[in-house]
């Protein structure tokens, strides 16, 4: 293997804007800014989500984003920041170079993903199994 997960991460955080969860909590509110939750449908029902964030799947989050994909959701064309978390930081680290290198700008993600913002005890809401 020529470079390693931990590789990709580390050289991704170099590039990119990391908040810490109370600077995220900070934004909430803020109608500028959209909080984007990139983990998996399973991890959101098991786990609960930041309120108010918006269910992007890691997995399709660059079809999401490309305005010329079939698939593009007009969020991600409404000029909002965007800060970005999965469970860890890792994911969404990634997410957040690529997003850049598309030109999604302003774009961020949490450090330390949803790990860290329930770590620093900021609220959290649950998400029902769709079925």
């Amino acid at each position: 293997m020529k470079i390693g997960v931990r590789q990709l991460v580390a050289q991704a955080e170099e590039q990119i804007e990391a908040l810490d969860p109370e600077q995220a909590y900070a934004l909430l509110d803020d109608v500028d800014c959209q909080i984007v939750d990139l983990r998996d449908i399973r991890e959101l029902s098991r786990d609960g989500k930041i309120p108010g964030a918006y269910h992007a799947p890691r997995g399709m989050l660059e079809f999401w984003i490309d305005p010329d994909s079939p698939y593009h959701k007009p969020l991600f064309a409404s000029g909002k920041r965007f800060i970005f978390y999965c469970s860890k930081g890792w994911r969404s680290a990634l997410s957040t170079q690529t997003a850049q290198q598309m030109g999604l700008t302003p774009v961020c993600h949490i450090r330390g993903g949803y790990e860290a913002w329930r770590a620093a005890d900021l609220p959290v809401e649950a998400v029902t199994a769709k079925n």
